[in-house]
C-alpha cells in the first residue's frame, strides 16, 4: 500500500465536472493498492493517520493531528502511485492490485476512516477524477508498505 498525505487548507475532487467530494484545513490522503495489501494495513494505516502529527502548534511545531484541528480527511484512490519507470518510457503498473482488490480495500479505508474518525470525503474509485488542492507548508508526506 502506498499513500501520499498532504496538508491542505482545501481540496476537492470533480468527476464529470461536478464536485463529488471537498474539505477545508485537513488532509488529502492519495491511496495506492497494492497486490499483496491487506484489510490489517488498512487498519495500521488508519489508526496512524488520524493521529499523525503534521499540524503546528501555538508554537509553530508540528504538534497536532488532524483531529487536533478539527480538520478534514479526503481520501482518493490512486494506482498510479504503483508505476515502476525502470524500464523505458511508458509506466508499468504490474505492482498494483487488482481493480477488485484495490476497490475492496480503497472502501474499507475510507469506512474505517469514517469509524474512527467521523467523517470522510472521497474520490470515486475507477473514475477520471480532477482533483485540486492548496497544499499547506508544502507538508507531503510518504508511505509505503514495503517499508513499515
Amino acid at each position: 500500500m502506498k499513500l501520499v498525505i498532504q496538508r491542505v487548507s482545501e481540496a476537492s475532487v470533480k468527476v464529470d465536472g461536478n464536485v463529488i467530494g471537498s474539505i477545508g484545513k485537513g488532509l488529502l490522503v492519495l491511496l495506492g493498492v497494492g497486490e499483496d495489501d491487506t484489510k490489517a494495513m488498512v487498519d495500521k494505516y488508519v489508526d496512524k493517520l488520524v493521529k499523525l502529527r503534521i499540524f503546528e502548534d501555538e508554537n509553530g511545531k508540528t504538534n497536532l493531528s488532524v483531529s487536533d484541528v478539527g480538520g478534514d480527511i479526503m481520501v482518493v484512490s490512486q494506482f498510479t502511485l504503483y508505476a515502476d519507470c525502470k524500464k523505458g518510457n511508458r509506466p508499468s503498473f504490474i505492482g498494483a492490485g487488482s481493480p477488485a482488490l484495490a476497490e475492496e480495500l480503497y472502501e474499507y479505508f475510507k469506512a474505517r476512516v469514517k469509524s474512527i474518525y467521523g467523517k470522510v470525503e472521497c474520490g470515486e474509485f475507477g473514475a477520471d477524477m480532477k482533483v485540486s488542492l492548496v497544499n499547506d507548508g508544502p507538508f507531503t508526506v510518504l508511505w509505503d508498505s514495503r517499508e513499515w
